[in-house]
């Protein structure tokens, strides 16, 4: 199994005795282990992610037995769950009805009945990414378009609430300068958060400089600088390739891909949940390190 470790060194990485971690695999099964050929209890990455939700929810102020769940339920859902395009059809019509009442009901009750990953995987940002082709093709109107952003990025903004307290690592994110387009950022953030990240978000159109000294003054496990356009990487080129020099950096969003930079960095190009995903195990498995050493490519 790849990226298995015993209980020792889960104990390391996530700063929780072995004797405890036991007691919370016993009493609440939040751990589930396998075998090795030997008979050696191996914990994965999900075992990991469990213990670190499980922190957080203890530090948030739940009982041991009421973090457990939360931290087991989390797993199991995003695992498995998927929206069908129903539930994509019913947000883009009550987006496209101007009536903020049915956007509501009807984000409210997808959240009842989704995870968070699933909903942000299967019916937000797939409408994003339709919302923004009908722009390209005069398809969408400019009240439409804003109608829809805003409305999204109160109920992001929402999910997002407390998503800087805790005790796992921090993530910088921020847009480019010049940016404007937030709403995959703010969705990549949230899923971080799922993962037991803290999120530091300076928002839209950002200085690099500020980037770098919110950096400076909170030692991040990564920074992620987002931008559409792949010509607004290149215009700060000089300062993106000086923050990379000590920090994990990580370029996000459409222009990521095109960037080509010479800097050594994560390119995160994919869906804001599987490259949560990536990044929160590349964090849990590599020792924290300036990225000078290792380039990435997607």
């Amino acid at each position: 199994m790849a990226g298995a470790v015993r209980i020792g060194e889960l104990s390391r990485r996530s700063g929780v005795s072995p004797e405890l971690l036991r007691a919370w695999e016993r009493r609440y099964g939040l751990l589930q282990p396998n075998r090795s050929a030997g008979g050696l209890r191996l914990y994965s990455p999900d075992d990991l992610a469990r213990v670190q939700a499980m922190q957080q929810h203890l530090a948030d102020g739940y009982a041991a037995a009421e973090a457990a769940a939360l931290a087991t339920q989390t797993t199991r859902r995003g695992d498995n769950e998927i929206a069908t395009p129903t539930a994509r059809d019913e947000l883009a019509a009550a987006l496209a009805s101007f009536d903020d009442g049915s956007v509501h009901a009807v984000f409210d009750e997808l959240l009842a009945r989704l995870s968070v990953d699933a909903l942000l995987r299967d019916v937000v940002v797939p409408y994003l990414h339709e919302l923004g082709e009908r722009w390209e093709r005069g398809d969408v109107s400019i009240a439409q378009e804003h109608f829809a952003s805003t409305l999204l990025r109160g109920r992001l903004l929402g999910l997002a609430r407390g998503w800087g307290r805790g005790i796992g690592p921090v993530a910088v994110l921020a847009c480019a300068p010049g940016e404007q387009h937030d709403l995959g950022l703010l969705a990549f953030g949230i899923a971080l958060r799922a993962r037991g990240w803290r999120i530091i978000y300076l928002g839209a159109d950002t200085p690099i400089a500020s980037v770098a000294d919110a950096a400076r003054s909170s030692s991040p496990a990564a920074v992620v600088v987002s931008a559409v356009d792949p010509r607004i990487f290149r215009r700060h080129a000089e300062e993106l390739q000086q923050l990379a020099l000590n920090t994990r950096l990580c370029l996000g969003g459409a222009g990521a891909a095109k960037a080509r930079l010479d800097a050594d960095l994560l390119q995160l190009t994919g869906d804001p949940i599987h490259e949560a995903e990536q990044l929160t195990r590349l964090a849990q498995f590599e020792p924290q390190r300036s990225t000078a050493s290792r380039k990435t490519r997607r």
